[in-house]
């Protein structure tokens, strides 16, 4: 441990880091307070020992400075130093509000300072524990948190985390003017997949599939998460209508070029359905419009034979 005593007294000044090294911390000393802040910020002392009287510069602005050069989360404890007399009550008064945070009366008793210091050193070790607990449970929230917006099964966000993005980059859309895009899929006949190759076999395709759409997404603000089942869904941000269709096609593309045997479909190898939309957020509109439209467009595409991408540009489901 180490403490920055500031005191333009020299004697004084060697007699209280005589008194600190006693009790096993490491004394840095300084004659003015100039000298002072220099060596907090390249020494970073876990104590500073300060008098209120500095030739240079007063010790409440010395506190003052010291803790504006603290980083976010820093806290050095301060000693000042206050010689007894009629105005030391003003004097405790000012140097707490500067940011001290005990005070020491001239001439300062060894043991009193002694007793001092090992009761801020339980405060520092006390402060340290809190601080590095606090740490860990921001670190668990925060993997909670990850794993509360994943879909247990194939590892990539679940329906939760769907719409929270969704609302969020739908916020951002109509501030920005943008259009949006979202892009439905649908594996084609996979309850059928299911009953002739079993649940095991059909959640590794579920996985693997998972993995060949997001492969097919190479922009870091698109989303594509589990929509339930054997539906998938990607949000799109900044996307008009044909670039989210070029997107839904490459990821027809890419499942159908996995060649995945399913004897019991027209095509022999699994497929996907895919419904997209898109539109200018509004105010007089709602996020979950763009995704019923996107529905619609994925229905139209299985009742046209499946295996294809339908779209729409319309939130209005009296337009499809």
């Amino acid at each position: 441990m180490k403490a920055l005593v500031i005191e333009d007294n020299k004697a004084t000044l060697q007699l209280i880091c005589e008194q600190i090294r006693t009790i096993g911390i490491t004394p840095i000393a300084a004659e003015t307070a100039a000298n002072g802040l220099d060596l907090f910020q390249s020494e970073r002392p876990d104590l500073i020992l300060l008098d209120i009287i500095m030739p240079d510069l007063e010790g409440c602005e010395v506190a003052r400075q010291i803790r504006q050069l603290e980083t976010s989360g820093d806290w050095t404890p301060i000693f000042f130093m206050l010689p007894l007399s009629k105005d030391k009550d003003k004097d405790i008064e000012m140097s707490i509000a500067a940011g001290g945070d005990d005070f020491l009366l001239k001439p300062i008793s060894e043991v009193v300072l002694s007793t001092k210091i090992r009761a801020m050193q339980r405060t520092i070790q006390m402060r340290q524990y809190l601080l590095a607990l606090t740490r860990k449970l921001d670190s668990a929230n925060q993997e909670l948190k990850r794993l509360t917006s994943l879909d247990g099964l194939t590892g990539i966000a679940n329906r939760r985390h769907f719409g929270e993005v969704l609302l969020r980059e739908w916020r951002r859309a109509m501030r920005q003017g943008e259009e949006l895009s979202i892009v439905m899929c649908d594996i084609d006949f996979f309850k059928l997949y299911n009953e002739s190759y079993g649940p095991q076999s059909g959640d590794e395709r579920l996985c693997q599939l998972a993995q060949t759409l997001t492969g097919t997404m190479d922009r870091g603000g698109d989303l594509l998460a589990r929509y339930g089942g054997e539906e998938f869904v990607a949000v799109l941000p900044g996307t008009t209508l044909n670039g989210a269709r070029f997107v839904a096609e490459q990821m027809r593309q890419a499942i159908s070029q996995l060649a995945i045997a399913h004897p019991g479909t027209p095509f022999a190898h699994l497929t996907a359905s895919f419904g997209v939309a898109s539109a200018v957020a509004m105010p007089e509109t709602d996020p979950q419009d763009i995704v019923a439209a996107a529905e619609l467009a994925l229905l139209k595409a299985k009742n046209e034979g499946r295996n294809r991408v339908c779209e729409t540009s319309s939130l209005d489901p009296q337009d499809n």
